[in-house]
């Protein structure tokens, strides 16, 4: 068994195709097959090597690692190969209009209620007239015939498939500047690299019917790759995820802090009957099943992925994240922020907060109390349990308790209405910055 991922590096790397990444790799995995990492790049002036390079760190973030890599734009010579192959047997054909040529076409057959598909009229050029365009200047686009059958395959999760040829336009296969075009080209590869099952999205479907066509016409025999269709990944208010529109790009997920084995547990089980589990790549490999998807589209929720990452992180010992922590971020007050964030960026944030000068607005009628507070302040040194001593001297003093007691001061001393217990931050503020920002509440207008 192999499968591949086959990225084109035209722009960042999103949770759609990332999905996509994880499910070929877990189910490579889960059979003991070969994963293959494919950069389809032969869109040579939109392809960037800044976005090649992203897709490494995408997977290796993951901690999914590739058994063999192939890179399309160093395999023209194997697409010119083929592409004789099928000039030889009449399956790919020149074509010389232009695109305001075609455009009108299809319109003039909209008018006529007529299917907007191609009429194949370059097939009846005589070479005479082929040379005469050529002499003109004009350089073709070549077309694969499609042999108008209905291609039918057994779908690994969408269940029986089928399209039919006679509805669609001979797809262009190679642009008159040259440029192998994505169908041609992955077909080639697919089959010299023996890929035995191939995992993409359901906007797939018929461009595989498509591509068993080619598949016939380039080897002579029924093909024999399985495809599996995953419905499509919507973004949360309902809309295509789309890498062009820079939508939840993993890029974006690691500057904000996002633990990968968050991300990869919630991609793994998305648009399946099975709950989000935080699992390790070899864990989700074990029991990955294509059987549990669902046929309908799946809705990214970022507030779930969240949570995942969030039990992620209160389970993070400081060694495990010391790297990727400001510099100056200590064990006891990782230990003391950890179950109170959900992103490890939010770290710098109550540090920051710790350990600068802060303004905090009080209500009112909470300011005489917090002039108590300041009376009743426990001496230094200070330890985990100064908060209870500081706050029972104060119950019995000011007659408070519960949220009246203790949010005062919070919000006093964090500015927050919730975070990290007081008992650890109180602490690492010190008694000096506490006094500051006492006094100061208490006395804005």
């Amino acid at each position: 068994m192999k499968l591949r991922f086959a990225p084109s590096p035209t722009g960042l790397m999103h949770v759609g195709n990332a999905r996509l990444a994880v499910a070929n790799a877990l189910y490579a995995r889960h059979h003991g097959g070969t994963f293959m990492l494919r950069i389809d790049d032969t869109d040579v002036e939109r392809s960037k090597e800044e976005y090649v390079r992203e897709i490494y760190q995408a997977l290796k973030w993951f901690g999914i690692g590739w058994d063999e890599f192939m890179r399309q734009s160093e395999r023209m010579d194997r697409y010119q190969l083929a592409i004789e192959k099928l000039k030889q047997s009449g399956r790919l054909y020149p074509c010389f209009e232009t695109k305001q040529e075609l455009d009108f076409k299809r319109e003039l057959r909209r008018r006529q209620n007529k299917p907007p598909i191609y009429d194949r009229a370059m097939l009846k050029l005589t070479s005479e007239q082929r040379e005469e365009a050529e002499a003109n200047g004009k350089k073709p686009h070549w077309r694969f015939m499609l042999s108008g059958r209905e291609m039918k395959w057994k779908d690994l999760v969408m269940g029986d498939c089928h399209v039919k040829l006679s509805s669609i336009s001979d797809p262009v296969m190679i642009k008159a500047d040259g440029t192998v075009l994505y169908t041609l080209a992955s077909v080639v590869d697919d089959l010299e690299s023996g890929i035995t099952h191939i995992i993409r999205g359901e906007d797939h479907v018929t461009n595989t019917g498509v591509q068993l066509d080619l598949i016939e016409a380039l080897t002579d025999h029924p093909n024999t790759i399985q495809f599996a269709h995953l419905p499509l990944l919507l973004d949360e208010d309902g809309g295509k995820l789309s890498k062009r529109l820079g939508s939840i790009s993993l890029r974006r997920l690691r500057e904000d802090g996002l633990e990968a084995k968050a991300v990869v547990s919630y991609l793994a089980r998305l648009g399946t009957s099975r709950d989000p589990q935080l699992l390790s790549v070899d864990e989700l490999a074990k029991d990955y099943d294509l059987s549990s998807y669902s046929r309908s589209p799946a809705r990214f929720d970022i507030q779930q992925m969240l949570a995942l990452n969030k039990k992620c992180l209160h389970t993070m010992e400081f060694s495990e994240v010391r790297d990727r922590l400001p510099e100056a971020v200590t064990e006891e007050f990782w230990n003391i922020v950890r179950p109170n964030i959900d992103i490890l960026s939010e770290t710098r944030y109550w540090w920051d907060l710790v350990h600068e000068d802060i303004i905090s607005e009080v209500a009112d009628e909470d300011k005489s109390y917090l002039h108590l507070a300041l009376e009743c302040l426990p001496t230094e040194p200070w330890g985990q349990e100064t908060w209870s001593q500081w706050t029972n001297i104060l119950k019995e003093v000011s007659g408070r308790k519960g949220k009246s007691l203790f949010h005062p001061l919070r919000l006093a001393l964090t500015r927050e209405d919730k975070g990290p217990e007081m008992r650890g931050l109180l602490p690492l503020i010190g008694r000096e910055r506490v006094v500051r920002r006492l006094t100061e509440a208490c006395s804005l207008a």
